[in-house]
């Protein structure tokens, strides 16, 4: 067993186990399940002696996952779950002769996504960024800003020492600044998989109470709410602008926080990341309809950005995507171009407001959300703020 006594690892060299697994995986193709996840795809397969991870026989059992997939229901995807840094888990695409999974989880990314948050500071991101952009376009990443699982501090901690940041101080900073005990921080969270010895842990947490939804409303705060939605917004809108699929967790389109009950159930007490995989908050949901709620401001804001997604062709997967030196390191941006198409994203990661350089001095800009005209080489952006600007001429 490597996770825990209720997940099994299964040995692939008997057959059976094989023949097995695909009966299943054909049983939900069947009932009409679009995606179907391969969980710690680097694991599956097991040789005393050695890491027991990314072995060869692994990319041979998901090519025959590929292959049966292919004859028998071509409409089904792979998801693969790789928790490795994008220019490592490219190797489970497969290659175009022989593919293996069709989208693998951009899991690094998410967690770095948080340590800009933490630190006010793009430079990491905007790297990890750029190693995205600069791999095949035919490699489809699921971007996200939390799932089911806990957010790993799995991150570059080689650039991150030429800052003068050490691994072990900075993930405790980072676990320290979402349970908001410093950093100026108004997250809410618990650790998970926390080492007494080590002082090593994980973090989970929903998307909103992450932003500080949760503080802001149980303080009855409302310039912190009004910051926190901003903060929750911007994320999102800056994941849209990835390149890939982006991914909403359940609840996060109405900003739904922290569950605590979890510890009031005995099966799963013991394990926090529960805190954010409470079941949907359908009475919450209500206010999406009554304005001025921080629910009905969240799932009105999402909605922009997925229209203005669904409406573009500068998203599509082919399109040309890459980053700018802004000058700040608090300002994030990204541009991209398809056919004639231009836009460019900027986001601001600090709290206050923030002036950006982005070079492009010729040509007139709209922002897509408030419809005004703007200039885009020197852009002033209020606190956790953000602009889509198109080029319109």
């Amino acid at each position: 067993m490597l996770f825990r006594s209720y997940q099994w690892d299964l040995n692939y060299k008997n057959p059976r186990v094989f023949n097995e697994m695909m009966y299943n995986f054909l049983y939900l193709a069947n009932r009409g399940i679009d995606i179907i996840r391969i969980d710690a795809v680097p694991y599956i397969w097991k040789e005393l002696g050695t890491s027991c991870r990314n072995l060869p026989q692994v990319h041979t059992i998901v090519r025959m996952m590929r292959m049966i997939s292919e004859v028998v229901c071509p409409c089904v995807l792979l998801l693969g779950e790789v928790v490795m840094e994008p220019e490592k888990v490219t190797p489970y695409f497969g290659t175009v002769e022989k593919p293996e999974c069709h989208m693998l989880y951009n899991v690094t990314t998410m967690a770095t996504t948080w340590h800009t948050v933490a630190t006010r500071d793009v430079r990491l991101l905007k790297r990890q960024l750029d190693i995205v952009g600069a791999l095949p376009k035919e490699y489809v990443f699921l971007n996200y800003l939390r799932c089911h699982d806990d957010i790993g501090w799995g991150l570059d901690y080689g650039t991150l020492r030429t800052e003068g940041m050490e691994e072990c101080s900075h993930k405790q900073y980072l676990n320290d600044y979402f349970q908001g005990y410093a950093g100026g921080s108004n997250s809410r969270g618990e650790l998970y998989n926390a080492d007494p010895v080590t002082k090593d842990a994980r973090f989970c947490g929903t998307t909103a109470s992450m932003c500080g939804i949760e503080k802001a409303g149980f303080e009855q705060d409302g310039a912190a709410m009004e910051q926190a939605i901003r903060l929750d917004v911007m994320l999102h809108a800056y994941m849209f602008m990835q390149s890939g699929i982006p991914v909403l967790y359940s609840g996060d389109e109405i900003g739904q926080v922290n569950d605590y009950s979890y510890k009031e159930d005995p099966l799963k007490a013991a394990d926090s990341r529960y805190i954010h995989r409470g079941p949907m908050n359908w009475e919450l949901a209500q206010n999406i309809k009554k304005p001025g709620t921080v629910e009905e401001r969240i799932f009105d804001g999402l909605r922009q950005l997925e229209q203005i997604r669904a409406t573009r062709r500068v998203f599509r997967s082919d399109a040309d995507v890459w980053t700018i030196d802004t000058g700040n390191p608090a300002v994030l941006c990204i541009g991209r171009y398809y056919e004639g198409e231009k836009l460019i994203g900027l986001f601001n990661f600090s709290e206050y407001a923030q002036t950006a350089q982005t070079g492009e001095i010729s040509g007139e800009y709209t922002e897509l959300l408030s419809k005004q005209k703007m200039q885009a080489d020197h852009m002033e952006l209020p606190g956790y703020g953000f602009y889509y600007l198109e080029q319109t001429g």
